[in-house]
């Protein structure tokens, strides 16, 4: 599969360095993709724990890396597969771009199924990312509103659709001041994929 991009934006957000680029993958390549990852991948749904009781996530998770780090988040620890050779394509283009010259080593999959499955609000700020965590998400399958807010300043808040193909990087003090979500929504809506590549060293 051939990947291709057009240009990033800067969100611009105080206390952060969020870019986006609503078609860093062109609709046949993300079709491709989105296809492939929905049948190949050993998706798995683990627990939770909110509040002293235990829930079922609200989507479908996978884990790879190209070393054997686990990745703890929200009491659960995920062990990776290996990447396969469409993650380690879309890996080295994305490690391409101006804005994330990093070597990524892990990417956790999410699978969102309908309006129903959800992130709610969280940073990604474990402490096996690093002090300043560098995160590339990339959105295949349907588009769904993504929102964020600040800790400290209540009426910082953005929100925006992470378009099918599109690429999200976080960077920089981001995750220190800002926690972000995917909501639930009850309007129909298909099934997305996100990827996000970080790194674990």
């Amino acid at each position: 599969m051939t990947v291709e991009s057009n240009l990033f934006k800067d969100l611009e957000l105080p206390d952060s360095e969020i870019f986006y680029c609503p078609e860093f993958l062109n609709k046949k390549v993300a079709d491709d993709f989105f296809k492939h990852l929905r049948a190949n991948t050993p998706w798995q749904q683990d627990d939770i724990k909110v509040f002293g009781k235990v829930y079922a996530q609200p989507r479908l998770t996978a884990l790879y890396a190209n070393n054997n780090k686990p990745y703890s988040y929200s009491n659960i620890t995920m062990r990776p597969h290996l990447f396969t050779p469409e993650l380690t394509e879309l890996k080295k283009k994305i490690e391409q771009e101006q804005y994330c010259p990093y070597k990524f080593t892990t990417c956790l999959l999410n699978l969102y199924r309908n309006g129903k499955d959800s992130n709610g609000w969280h940073a990604d700020n474990e402490k096996e990312l690093g002090k300043n965590p560098v995160i590339a998400s990339l959105s295949l399958g349907a588009d769904r509103l993504f929102h964020l807010k600040h800790n400290t300043v209540p009426d910082l808040k953005h929100t925006w659709v992470l378009q099918h193909g599109s690429l999200l990087v976080m960077k920089g003090k981001t995750q220190h001041f800002w926690k972000h979500q995917v909501p639930k929504t009850s309007k129909p809506v298909g099934e997305r994929i996100n990827l996000t590549f970080r790194i674990i060293k």
